[in-house]
């Protein structure tokens, strides 16, 4: 059976709308929480014409009696409003009650509600929120995420002793939360949270959790590095030293992207087996506001450090000026951070001249001429089909052709059927591939080639 909470609940992985209202302290008395919930009360009704909404619209939603009627209110912005003020005033029971309704929204409205009702539910009952997450599947793990993060946000100290008492019901979320993954893990989530109130408590936990130590310990050093680097700095030597890479990593991001030359000498400063991935993370905070001098100092790196560090820079200097950014890419960067690099740069060029992002695209060779052809291909949504199928006639036999080849069928499928049918026909591709191209077939043959899985292998024909 179809799980409706996957796509919508996925968002949840990227925050809480937790914050806007202080909710109950599972180690406080019952005072305590009605002094809070009144306080959080009053901060709703004072930060609401900060909101941008009118009267009218305010009255609108204090008068909503499910989600459902809140969504038939114009304006996004209102209707985030509207939900917050809602399910505001819901006791955590009923909190339940519209949990289990969730899934009966579209799942764009599911997706809002969700994160403001896992939000406030946190609050109030995060211990029931978080069994109700625990119905919810494999999406579950990312609901866990905003609860989590929401229940830190006003109680970090019991969030912490829950999730230290019942690791391994985050065990899931931890798996998707590792490094390198995008996500924070259970316990860096909590340790952020907790260190934007009381850092030193928040990396004294941090430093006893037997999974995901060196993840948490990072969280509140990213945090606190945000204000005071130097401070941030000093922290990481309580780190145990095979932890302290992504530690050094997010400060030099964040110091250097208000202050560069003191990002450049601390992270000079570094043993030299951290030095360069270290500054290569300056440079990427460098090139958030100057994009074209983060690229000449890229010239003091080499190796993985550099190929990762040109991706960032190409991603901000592109949507500056992608002709000046790609000229550089090409005399500077490896062929592995070339590659690597096109989806950052055809996006923004072929939106601002397509004609000379083409004219780029057959200037290059090999294997970078497949991948900035695939690029230009998926960016190029506007594209004459017969002339972007030209491209791929001069890719290699490997997954960047057969994913073009797929992206410009379905198109092309859309808008004139029975012209795609004919071209695909006429195709120099295997039969079960045409067949999937014409009659669909879940995309497979897209990601890997005819086969319909892995990299597409093959290899590249000589030009």
């Amino acid at each position: 059976m179809k799980n409706p909470w996957i796509v919508p609940v996925a968002a949840l992985a990227v925050g809480a709308v937790g914050g806007f209202i202080s909710g109950k302290n599972t180690g406080s008395s019952s005072s305590d929480t009605v002094a809070a919930e009144q306080a959080a009360r009053m901060s709703r009704g004072s930060s609401r014409p900060g909101m941008g909404m009118d009267a009218a619209s305010e009255k609108h939603s204090s008068k909503a009696k499910s989600a459902s009627e809140i969504y038939k209110q114009p304006g996004q912005l209102s209707r985030v409003q509207g939900l917050i003020d809602y399910y505001s005033n819901l006791t955590p029971d009923q909190l339940a009650d519209e949990a289990k309704k969730l899934a009966n929204l579209p799942w764009n409205e599911r997706m809002m509600a969700s994160m403001v009702l896992f939000g406030r539910w946190a609050e109030v009952d995060p211990t029931a929120a978080l069994e109700f997450s625990n119905t919810m599947g494999f999406a579950g793990a990312f609901a866990k995420s905003t609860i989590l993060q929401s229940w830190a946000s006003v109680d970090p100290e019991n969030a912490a002793r829950y999730y230290s008492e019942n690791a391994k019901e985050f065990a899931m979320m931890n798996m998707m939360g590792g490094p390198g993954r995008g996500r924070d893990s259970a316990g860096a989530t909590i340790a952020a949270e907790w260190a934007k109130q009381d850092p030193s408590a928040a990396m004294a936990w941090a430093s006893t959790l037997e999974t995901g130590k060196g993840q948490a310990m990072t969280a509140v050093i990213s945090e606190v590095a945000k204000t005071d680097p130097s401070a941030a700095a000093a922290m990481v030597t309580s780190m145990d030293e095979a932890d302290r890479q992504g530690a050094y990593e997010q400060i030099a991001k964040t110091w250097a992207s208000t202050d560069f030359d003191a990002a450049k000498a601390w992270a000079n400063s570094l043993p030299s087996d951290q030095r360069d991935a270290a500054m290569a993370s300056a440079i990427e905070g460098l090139a958030q506001t100057d994009p074209a001098t983060a690229a000449n100092e890229l010239s003091s790196l080499s190796g993985d450090a550099a190929d990762r560090a040109v991706s960032t820079v190409m991603q901000y200097w592109a949507a500056e000026d992608p002709a000046k950014a790609a000229a550089w890419l090409q005399a500077n960067a490896s062929e592995q951070a070339q590659r690597r690099s096109m989806n950052e740069l055809m996006p923004n060029w072929v939106n601002q001249d397509s004609a000379a992002a083409l004219s780029y695209v057959q200037s290059q060779t090999g294997d970078v001429y497949d991948s900035a052809a695939a690029s230009y291909i998926m960016s190029n949504t506007d594209g004459d089909p017969q002339e972007l199928l030209s491209l791929t006639d001069n890719m290699g036999d490997g997954g960047d052709k057969f994913r073009s080849i797929g992206t410009i069928s379905a198109r092309w499928m859309e808008e004139d059927p029975t012209a795609a049918k004919a071209a695909i026909e006429e195709m120099d591709i295997p039969d079960g591939f045409k067949d999937r191209l014409i009659n669909g077939g879940g995309g497979g043959g897209f990601r890997g080639g005819p086969g319909g899985g892995g990299n597409g292998g093959g290899g590249r024909r000589g030009r």
